[in-house]
């Protein structure tokens, strides 16, 4: 019998009302992720992973769907209860820089979570802060400096020890590495799995870098519009890539090999308004393969294969799959 997952995510919804309708954000998203391992969020600009991201920390509130966090369903929760689920439920948020308040010094913006949200003493908070820059790699020289003092890499560090103060099981990493330099996501990256490793701490990392997400990820779900259309482990995935959208995501991906020719596929159409989208497919209009039924009917994820799952009328017949 498997362990119960940390985290089951329901036939999510987050739709957001404009003044020429309604835009479906997220649209019935389902998965589950169990304690200690990462399940990496991709897909293009706009598909709805950071706006997924924050829904399950209750950043937003959700439209429809359920929650379930460590076995308790959390949808609808009180602000007390909230207060409680902040202390197991963090965020790394993707902009070091405007994530921070410029007016705090490192050591106020990684204290204050401690201040907020319990009664410890001013020695305790000290030893706490300390440990926890020792652990992210941030020297105590810096203790008194201010964000725009600092570099980006260093920056982040400060947003990953804070979200790491309270020891929460659960945190949600919204594209922590994008707006730093290769060589610092390298060493952001690698810390992020030593804690990970020492702390069994369960992720969703959010991200349009596909080599990133394969490097740190036990599981991938791919995004389109803000649906799922692919969840597969992170080795099944870039060995068996099945949904048509996921074959031209991946495709994108460079390869470090001057003499494999790699051949790109170009997505070509409109891309379908997330503004009252219609019934039927949302990659149809830059599909290749798409047919009649496609532009009419919601394909619905099944497992075509073992722990991979699919939306797509036609995967069975493009992949040659029973």
């Amino acid at each position: 019998m498997s362990e119960q997952p940390i985290l089951e995510v329901r036939n999510l919804k987050k739709y957001f009302p404009v003044s020429a309708g309604i835009v479906h954000a997220v649209d019935d998203v389902s998965f589950t992720i169990q304690k200690g391992k990462t399940l990496g969020v991709v897909g293009e600009s706009g598909c709805g992973k950071s706006t997924l991201g924050r829904t399950v920390l209750h950043l937003q509130e959700s439209t429809a769907g359920q929650i379930l966090f460590e076995g308790k369903d959390i949808t609808h929760v009180s602000r007390a209860e909230l207060t409680a689920l902040r202390r197991k439920m963090q965020i790394i948020f993707q902009d070091p820089f405007s994530s921070l308040n410029p007016r705090m010094s490192l050591y106020q913006a990684i204290a204050e979570p401690l201040r907020i949200m319990t009664d410890a003493k001013e020695k305790e908070i000290e030893d706490r802060v300390f440990d926890i820059m020792k652990i992210v790699g941030l020297a105590e020289r810096y203790v008194n400096a201010y964000p725009h003092e600092l570099d980006g890499g260093r920056r982040q560090r400060i947003g990953i020890a804070r979200a790491l103060i309270m020891n929460p099981s659960f945190v949600v990493c919204d594209e922590p590495v994008s707006a730093l330099d290769v060589s610092i996501q390298a060493q952001i990256l690698n810390l992020m799995r030593d804690i990970q490793d020492e702390r069994q701490l369960t992720y969703i990392f959010v991200t349009h870098d596909l080599s990133v997400v394969k490097y740190i990820s036990d599981d991938i779900m791919v995004m389109y519009l803000g649906q799922m259309v692919e969840k597969a482990t992170t080795d099944e995935l870039f060995e068996y890539r099945l949904h048509p959208y996921t074959k031209a995501l991946l495709s994108a991906v460079p390869l470090p090999d001057i003499d494999h020719e790699k051949k790109h596929i170009e997505l070509k159409g409109e891309i379908t308004s997330p503004i009252n989208p219609k019934p039927g497919c949302r990659f149809a209009a830059r599909c290749p393969y798409a047919t009649e039924r496609c532009f009419k009917e919601n394909p619905v994820a099944e497992e075509v294969r073992p722990q991979h799952f699919v939306a797509c009328h036609r995967v069975r017949e493009l992949n040659g799959l029973a």
